[in-house]
C-alpha cells in the first residue's frame, strides 16, 4: 500500500530567511521517518523540496528550526500538508511517540476521495497502522501496483474488493486479510456506502 505522489525534480539553495522561532523544534523525527516511509534518501528530498542535503540533514536532527517557506517546500515533497507537522508538535511530552489521540490523527486526502489517517504514534518504528476511508467506487488506482514489505487489515464498515496476484475476494464488515506487498494488488470500494478499513504495514510506506 503505497500512495506517495510525484515529486519535483528542480533544485535550488536552501531559503535564506532566517528560522521561524514560533515553529516547534521536535519535528525532526518526523521528517526523518516520513521520509523514509516514501522511500526517499535526503538526496531524493533536497531534489524534490528544492532545498540542500546539508540543511535537511540539520532540520531531520532537529539543530534547525525550520523557516515556514522551509516547511512548506518539505510539506509539498512529501506530499503532506504543513499541519502535518503542527499536529505532531502538539502532542503532550508524557504522549509522545505512544499514544494518538482520535482528535490529532495526522490524515492525507487524495483525488479520488479516499482518506489515510495515520494511527501509529510515529513512522520511525516497523509497524504502521492506519484507518482508511473509500467513499462509493473509490479505488487504489487502474493498475495493480507491488512495493517491499507486508499489509494486512480488517474491514470495520462497508465492503472491499481485493484483487491480490491474480485473485479478488470480497470483504465485508468484520472479514480481514493479509498478503506480501511484493505480489502485485490493488483494492476499491464496489459498494453504495463508504468503508472504512484498519491497514497495518510493515514497514512503513506511507
Amino acid at each position: 500500500m503505497n500512495r506517495s505522489s510525484s515529486l519535483p525534480r528542480n533544485r535550488a539553495e536552501s531559503p535564506v530567511e532566517a528560522p521561524d522561532q514560533s515553529q516547534p523544534r521536535l519535528i525532526g523525527s518526523e521528517i526523518r521517518g516520513l521520509r523514509k516511509a516514501r522511500g526517499l534518501t535526503l538526496t531524493g528530498l533536497a531534489e524534490a523540496s528544492s532545498l540542500s542535503i546539508g540543511y535537511l540533514s540539520l532540520l531531520e536532527r532537529d539543530r534547525a528550526t525550520p523557516s515556514i517557506k522551509a516547511l512548506h517546500a518539505v510539506s509539498r515533497a512529501l506530499g503532506v500538508t504543513i499541519s502535518w507537522f503542527f499536529q505532531a508538535s502538539d502532542v503532550p511530552e508524557e504522549e509522545r511517540d505512544l499514544v494518538v489521540r482520535r482528535a490529532r490523527r495526522r490524515r492525507l486526502d487524495y483525488s479520488a476521495g479516499l482518506v489515510d489517517e495515520l494511527l501509529s504514534p510515529n513512522l520511525n518504528g516497523a509497524l504502521e497502522l492506519l484507518s482508511c476511508r473509500f467513499p462509493p467506487g473509490a479505488s487504489s488506482g487502474e493498475e495493480p501496483y507491488t512495493h517491499a514489505g507486508e499489509e494486512a487489515g480488517v474491514v470495520i464498515r462497508g465492503r472491499l474488493e481485493l484483487w491480490v496476484d491474480g485473485r479478488t475476494v470480497m470483504l465485508e464488515a468484520g472479514d480481514s486479510f493479509g498478503f506480501q506487498s511484493t505480489l502485485p494488488h490493488s483494492y476499491r470500494n464496489p459498494g453504495p456506502d463508504e468503508a472504512e478499513v484498519i491497514w497495518a504495514i510493515t514497514p512503513p510506506s506511507y
